[in-house]
């Protein structure tokens, strides 16, 4: 049998290792339940180098700031890092941070232990937590991760309203595709 931590990350559960002390690339230290905000969480597994995340960057930037704007605490969180230099690693995603202009949390997760715990295998890849903590969306940001010209369906955006209305998130779930979370 196993043991709840290892059980699927599905709409309703409870945020994931809330407590769980994150380095941020400011050098402050944090936590998901302190990075939550009155109206939830948005939690984001992100990257610097990723095809995926660099096609993705505007629409992160857009996300991220109307999540804040509505009260939701936003963490990206890189887990590409477990065989690197942490320091090092600190100090490019500073400088990545400070290039896209980002006012939210990005973190290291050195040994993607949010990544499992939240099974997240892609970046980018959401999960929107509402206020009391219990995920409301999974997947990604909309429907064409490979080209922002092409997008017909902003699905994070739509769960954030939902949401935000108090409404069940009609689509709660899509698959996020992107590069590849590596475990070492």
């Amino acid at each position: 049998m196993r043991a709840p931590a290892d059980l699927p990350l599905e709409i309703g559960a409870p945020l994931p290792k809330a407590d769980l002390v994150l380095q941020d690339c400011s050098g402050k230290e944090i936590t998901l339940n302190k990075a939550k905000m009155n109206n939830g969480l948005l939690v984001m597994f992100s990257g610097n180098t990723c095809p995926y995340i660099e096609r993705n960057q505007l629409r992160t930037q857009e996300i991220c700031k109307y999540a804040l704007s509505n009260n939701i605490g936003v963490v990206l969180v890189n887990s590409n890092i477990a065989a690197a230099d942490e320091k090092a690693i600190l100090t490019a995603m500073k400088t990545y941070a400070t290039d896209q202009q980002y006012n939210w949390y990005y973190v290291a997760d050195k040994k993607a232990e949010l990544a499992d715990a939240f099974e997240a295998n892609h970046t980018p890849e959401c999960y929107l937590f509402n206020q009391q903590a219990k995920l409301v969306y999974k997947g990604a940001i909309d429907d064409n991760p490979g080209n922002a010209e092409a997008v017909k369906m902003r699905h994070l955006h739509n769960a954030i309203n939902d949401m935000l209305a108090g409404k069940v998130v009609k689509v709660n779930s899509t698959m996020a595709l992107g590069c590849n979370i590596k475990r070492f």
